[in-house]
């Protein structure tokens, strides 16, 4: 089944609304739902607005602030010990979310403005730092050393976000955000580092590749455009192998706009995919099925999972990070 909106909904607003219940549910030959949560804001909490397919994903919490006032927030990763680490991108800081004591700290001033973070099953500290590498961080002394820093004899453009494959190779995005112009590698691509070291270019000029991820068996991999409203699959046919590439699911477009796409991603271990866009994190099925909308206080960056059970959404947006709990959990990484 699919829910309709009832009535035009403003982009780029939240709706003030103390509450709002289901309206008349219909048993007709269509089998229609209409359903709509509106967003509510208290003392830094508020509702998500959800809307989606009736056998979506829902959250089951409510979207809370954790804080504000950074200059933009990006590359949100769960560690083994349960923290998470952002970005602050034009701070070129890393900080540290301590979720226990609920207390954010600051891993580093010298982050090589970082963008995407992931902490693997081997408690690497990966980065991609925008200005031009990829590099492995120090747990202890946030100390970092380059995984990779050119292809070809030329720099990256600027690494934006990363995965890792069952064999420690690691795939990642290098699009045109706060690269040199022109473009040191000429082009916008995905580049895979394999466990050696060894640096390969695994596609050809995409629209501002972005978010990255892999699916639950590693048998697709899946790239987020921000300058086209298509989100990309390839299949996996070896480590740092790929073929087929395909449009996987087009974006919702705000109103009045078209074209626009994504930024970050997550994958939930039932292989569905969460995704950062202008409207808010878009979740769609491995078949590319839209399964639901949630939207925060500001436009989100970047999305991963953490907690205990791996069933709270973390959401980077614009100046600030949220949290919301959600039914399905996040996959850890590889």
């Amino acid at each position: 089944m699919r829910t309709l909106i009832l009535g035009a909904v403003p982009s780029k607003s939240v709706l003030e609304i103390t509450s709002i219940s289901l309206l008349n549910s219909t048993r007709s030959s269509l089998g229609m739902m209409v359903a709509l949560l509106a967003t509510v804001h208290t003392s830094g909490l508020c509702v998500a607005q959800q809307v989606s397919d009736a056998e979506g994903v829902q959250p089951v919490g409510k979207v809370e602030e954790v804080k504000t006032g950074f200059a933009f927030t990006e590359g949100p990763a769960w560690d083994q010990e349960g923290s998470l680490f952002f970005t602050d991108i034009p701070n070129a800081k890393i900080h540290l979310l301590s979720e226990n004591r609920n207390k954010i700290d600051v891993f580093t001033r010298d982050s090589g403005h970082a963008n995407g973070i992931l902490v693997d099953a081997s408690e690497r500290i990966l980065v991609c730092q925008m200005d031009g590498r990829v590099v492995q961080y120090d747990a202890k002394t946030a100390d970092y050393k380059v995984l990779a820093d050119s292809y070809e004899g030329k720099r990256f453009n600027a690494p934006n976000d990363l995965i890792v494959d069952k064999v420690g190779g690691i795939y990642f995005t290098d699009p045109l955000f706060r690269a040199p112009t022109p473009l040191p590698q000429g082009i916008q691509a995905v580049y895979y580092i394999n466990p050696d070291g060894k640096v390969s270019r695994l596609t050809g000029d995409i629209a501002a590749p972005n978010g990255i991820g892999l699916s639950p068996d590693g048998k697709r991999l899946y790239v987020i455009p921000s300058r086209q409203a298509e989100m990309l699959v390839y299949d996996v046919t070896g480590p740092g192998k790929i073929a087929n590439g395909r449009t996987l699911c087009r974006l919702k477009q705000p109103q009045g706009k078209d074209n626009t796409g994504g930024d970050g991603m997550a994958v939930d271990v039932e292989g569905n995919l969460y995704i950062t866009t202008n409207l808010g994190v878009e979740i769609f099925s491995q078949a590319g099925k839209h399964l639901g909308l949630v939207v925060f206080p500001q436009q989100p960056a970047n999305v991963t999972f953490g907690g205990a059970d791996r069933k709270t959404m973390y959401v980077t947006a614009r100046t600030g990070l949220y949290r919301i709990a959600m039914p399905i959990a996040g996959l850890k990484p590889n």
